[in-house]
């Protein structure tokens, strides 16, 4: 089972998570979303898409962009398409 936490709170888990470029990707279904909120910023991966991101708010405390999303992916990654990834100090724990 693996588990994103960040300040104490648990923001995802799931024993079906995607492995990608050693990043866990966690399903839709796995994700507690009232810690995430929407950020303005995107980036493009050559073979995944053009990704979008989430601000993480705990306790008051942001997390600016540490969460993202392929939320259209191109062929190659449909098996994290809609699915969610951390970084920026979340521990994620498999």
């Amino acid at each position: 089972m693996a588990k994103a936490i960040w300040n104490g709170q648990v923001l995802a888990e799931s024993d079906q998570t995607v492995v990608v470029d050693n990043n866990h990707y966690f399903p839709p279904d796995a994700i507690n979303t009232e810690f995430l909120k929407d950020s303005d910023t995107t980036s493009v991966c050559p073979w995944k898409g053009q990704a979008s991101y989430y601000n993480i708010v705990v306790d008051g405390e942001v997390n600016v962009d540490a969460a993202w999303t392929y939320p259209d992916t191109k062929p190659e990654a449909k098996n994290i398409e809609k699915y969610v990834a951390f970084w920026k100090g979340v521990a994620v724990e498999a």
